[in-house]
């Protein structure tokens, strides 16, 4: 990519991470987080997601289609952007850093987390419900690896938000740069809640009692 044309293919890229990938990883969160109300919630939230009319198309046009876009263009612009953290060490350099990271980590856990639920309900007939996820989290590495994705979305989501404020010319002056970074860390800490509350309500349902 080159010129105008790379311009445009990354505002399509900033475009995508926030609508319609961004508004999911929140609808999903949302709805994972019905777990902290009890089994019977979990399910009722989950299969209203899973009956939408069209629900397959639903998915693929506006969740796997965008995120498969946004996450091979998030990996090429990972490996040929130059910014050097360890040299220059300050604190947008870092974000940028920590965002190709946590993007590559997303790829993974979108993959692993895709197999464990929506190919297994497709393919092997398996529920895609509050046992189904209980049986998955179990294993305390899996629950490890799982609060790690959902640490990783909430980050590059947040983050991304920022940036794309940036980029589509919404905050431009310092003052409204620091103002949004005040307000993306609010919104990553309470969509982080949001998420390691939700895992933790598939293991330790006690503790929502």
């Amino acid at each position: 990519m080159a010129g105008k044309s790379e311009f445009y293919w990354r505002r399509l890229h900033s475009l995508l991470g926030v609508i319609p990938v961004g508004l999911f990883v929140v609808q999903h969160l949302i709805i994972n987080h019905f777990a902290t109300q009890g089994e019977e919630a979990f399910n009722k939230a989950s299969a209203f997601m899973g009956n939408l009319p069209f629900v397959i198309f639903l998915e693929f046009a506006v969740i796997y289609i965008p995120i498969l876009f946004h996450g091979i263009l998030g990996i090429y612009i990972a490996f040929t952007a130059k910014n050097n953290p360890v040299k220059l060490s300050y604190f947008r350099n870092w974000m940028f850093t920590i965002q190709r990271i946590t993007g590559v980590l997303l790829l993974a856990f979108i993959a692993w987390h895709v197999w464990d639920t929506r190919i297994q309900k497709a393919f092997f007939g398996v529920d895609v419900n509050f046992e189904m996820m209980e049986n998955v989290l179990s294993n305390p590495v899996v629950l490890i690896l799982y609060l790690i994705g959902i640490l990783s979305a909430t980050f590059h989501l947040s983050n991304g938000l920022w940036s794309f404020l940036v980029r589509w010319g919404i905050t431009q002056s310092p003052s409204s740069q620091r103002i949004s970074s005040w307000i993306m860390t609010g919104v990553f800490v309470v969509l982080s809640i949001i998420g390691v509350r939700a895992a933790f309500a598939f293991v330790y349902p006690e503790l929502f009692v």
